[in-house]
């Protein structure tokens, strides 16, 4: 895999750009792709940004989601843009599957292919020119490290500033974990120097749910949640009747896992929740607990080392229970 610099002298060369981040896009992924979007125009390149799934409906208020094609219901918009592209930037996640239904479609591409991302052993071989760097506090601070270094950081608009901003918020835990390093704080000084309106961003992000949200997570708080002292581990299982019961939509569930780590002693928090095809694991620690390397031994995910996502074929019961023996198995590492 080449480095993006290689790349930058060719950004004044118009071309067919499609921009694709991970399955249900949270807000580094959607912020990571329009903010390269915004960017990429004003060179003249003509970009589509395409999501794998639908969305969470509180990243509309993102300059050009409007924009956005959901592979799955605007499947032939979309391929139609990926057979015709030059350029396929990858952003926010390493490896293909990660797009769900469109894991074929990439595979097959020929054109050029470019990684963007901050998660742990990537699939490089499948890209040309990239950068993979788990150092760095999200997908968005990488795009903006991409315009900064090509030379081109006059053309950090307001649009640019929102969705940089927003993604960096969002996998930073709003500047609470320790990927906000002090070269996030100086991003975030920059745009702000800029005339970032940092208060809309919050808004849009933390305060843009219905009222069955809040009642969906003081329910699941109340009544899904085990806590394992012994363990220092906290659990949550979220069966499909909770989902209906509070009618529960894509991007409702976000932030959800972050709730018992507040509670003293807990170093790891586990969350699943029951999908239609799947069972859906989200993994949270402090300190010392390698949440990537857990998910991916047990529960055929990975992500970052506090941090980390998995899957299960098995019922909602009998992944519980496994989650139950593995948290067993792992007692000194939770001590």
């Amino acid at each position: 895999m080449k480095p993006l610099q290689d790349l930058f002298s060719q950004l004044s060369q118009p071309r067919k750009v499609v921009i694709t981040t991970h399955q249900k896009p949270d807000a580094d992924a959607m912020g990571s792709s329009l903010a390269l979007r915004h960017f990429l125009v004003q060179f003249g390149h003509t970009v589509t940004v395409i999501s794998p799934t639908n969305w969470a409906g509180w990243v509309n208020w993102m300059p050009g989601t409007k924009e956005v094609l959901d592979y799955e219901k605007d499947k032939l918009k979309a391929e139609a843009a990926l057979d015709t592209a030059e350029w396929l930037f990858c952003l926010d996640f390493n490896i293909f599957h990660r797009t769900k239904t469109m894991t074929e479609k990439l595979k097959q591409l020929t054109c050029t292919r470019i990684l963007i991302d901050h998660h742990q052993e990537p699939d490089t071989d499948s890209f040309e020119y990239g950068v993979s760097n788990t150092a760095k506090s999200s997908t968005c601070e990488m795009i903006y490290d991409l315009i900064v270094d090509s030379g081109n950081a006059d053309k950090i608009n307001e649009e640019i500033g929102e969705c940089i901003y927003a993604g960096v918020v969002g996998d930073t835990g709003s500047f609470r974990f320790s990927s906000a390093h002090a070269g996030v704080h100086n991003l975030v000084a920059d745009l702000k120097a800029r005339g970032l309106n940092h208060g809309k961003i919050h808004e849009g992000l933390f305060d843009n749910f219905l009222e069955n949200r809040l009642r969906f997570i003081g329910h699941v708080l109340l009544h899904r949640m085990e806590i394992f002292y012994e363990f220092n581990t906290a659990l949550i299982a979220i069966p499909k009747s909770d989902l209906l019961k509070y009618h529960i939509k894509t991007g409702d569930t976000e932030g959800l896992v972050n709730y018992p780590q507040s509670i003293q002693g807990i170093k790891l928090v586990a969350l699943v929740i029951d999908r239609d095809e799947e069972r859906k694991w989200s993994f949270r620690s402090k300190g010392e607990f390698d949440c990537n390397t857990f998910a991916r031994n047990y529960f055929e995910g990975g992500g970052h080392y506090n941090a980390a996502g998995g899957r299960s074929s098995e019922s909602l019961e009998k992944t519980v229970e496994r989650f139950k023996q593995v948290m067993k198995e792992n007692e000194k590492l939770l001590q």
